[in-house]
């Protein structure tokens, strides 16, 4: 498939670049590469696909990995898992190494999405060695599908999350305003996990997720949702080490309801998480303090994810959480694979792969997407 011109194309290119001066003081120190985790043995075949992930902790992309892991297996094809561990020069160099060791595929989860630089770069070098390369979950500009023929993205439709969120956050304080207004002042208190900044998916859950629930609130005639520290311009939260992380929401709940209570009369009486595994991470302070125990006649305090991963909807059906959206793990490493079993045939990396054959593909670039749902038990 890669002729060896392209590869030394590929190194040159690579050492060319080294040779252009000191980077940036914003670009992270190089490392030494890591060692690819490897998948279960496999079939012997002549496709050798390397599939890189941002960061194996995180839970929904674990539920990908699971799926992809499957599908790829059932297709019989060779493949070799990475994990980036959140470090973008580390996935950049797992890209060079797998290019070099003669994988004839990449599958690229790119670790830094808050410009189109790391995946331009991940472009480039598949370009340059001659070998296709999907995209997937974590979205960048339409510039780089269409920078190379042989690219495509697979992912949702960032917005559409929000959109869902608020109006299941809308739907459920309708359902019994009164009784989640716990001082009884009319306006419902909020705190906002965003995730990440910078983050596509992030940026737009954190906007639509609160907009649409107060389009519901006002058309029923009440208040907007108030973010519960009038001092916080941004009215959301940010986990730090930008991983969506259990830990963070818990660390931060912690705090916040030691100063925001029902004792206090301004306590926290909904949650909004960008993922699921925030989500958990705020049920958990609750729980601390006596709320969302899922027991009889325990005081419930909403809580809403995305994701929809197996955690987030055993604490739904306990009671303990109330709604996700479901980002589907099964869907996206299902279309990923339709675009692996293309290349493996001998087809077109998009053969197949438009309205007609059921799939979401963006007008202006080919970029398939997974639709999201609602859960709530």
């Amino acid at each position: 498939m890669k002729k060896i011109s392209a590869l030394l194309l590929a190194l040159v290119m690579l050492f060319s670049l080294a040779a252009c001066g000191t980077p940036p003081a914003s670009t992270p120190a190089p490392v030494a590469p890591q060692t690819p985790t490897p998948a279960a043995p496999v079939a012997d075949a002549e496709l050798n696909v390397a599939v890189f992930y941002y960061n194996f902790a995180d839970v929904y992309i674990s539920s990908v990995r699971g799926h992809v892991d499957q599908a790829l297996t059932a297709l019989g094809v060779k493949y070799n898992n990475y994990d980036g561990a959140g470090n973008q020069t580390t996935q950049t160099e797992q890209i060079a190494t797998a290019i070099t060791n003669g994988a004839d595929l990449l599958i690229v989860n790119v670790v830094e999405n808050s410009s189109d630089d790391a995946a331009q770069n991940a472009a480039d070098a598949a370009k340059a060695a001659g070998i296709p390369i999907v995209f997937f979950n974590r979205d960048f500009g339409a510039g780089v599908i269409n920078s190379y023929a042989d690219a495509a993205f697979v992912g949702t439709n960032a917005p559409e999350a929000g959109h869902m969120q608020g109006e299941l956050v809308g739907e459920t304080l309708l359902a019994d305003y009164d009784g989640f207004d716990l001082n009884g002042d009319g306006v419902i208190s909020y705190v906002m996990f965003k995730g990440q900044e910078g983050n596509v998916e992030a940026d737009a859950r954190t906007q639509f997720g609160v907009e649409d629930a107060d389009k519901a609130l006002a058309a029923a005639g009440k208040a907007a949702l108030a973010f519960y520290d009038a001092n916080n311009a941004n009215k959301y939260l940010v986990d730090q080490n930008g991983n969506w992380s259990a830990a963070a929401a818990t660390e931060y709940m912690d705090t916040i309801l030691a100063e925001y209570n029902e004792a206090n009369g301004n306590m926290i009486e909904l949650v909004i998480a960008n993922n699921d595994d925030m989500a958990a991470g705020a049920v958990s302070a609750l729980q601390t303090a006596g709320y969302n125990t899922g027991e009889a006649g325990a005081t419930v305090i909403p809580v809403f994810g995305v994701d929809a991963v197996d955690s987030a909807k055993a604490l739904i059906n306990e009671g303990k959480m109330t709604g996700t959206i479901m980002q589907d793990a099964k869907g996206m490493a299902d279309t990923i694979c339709a675009l692996v079993a293309n290349i493996q045939s001998g087809d077109a990396l998009m053969s197949g792969i438009d309205a007609a054959g059921g799939y979401n593909v963006d007008a202006d670039a080919a970029k398939i997407r997974v639709p999201y749902g609602k859960y709530v038990g």
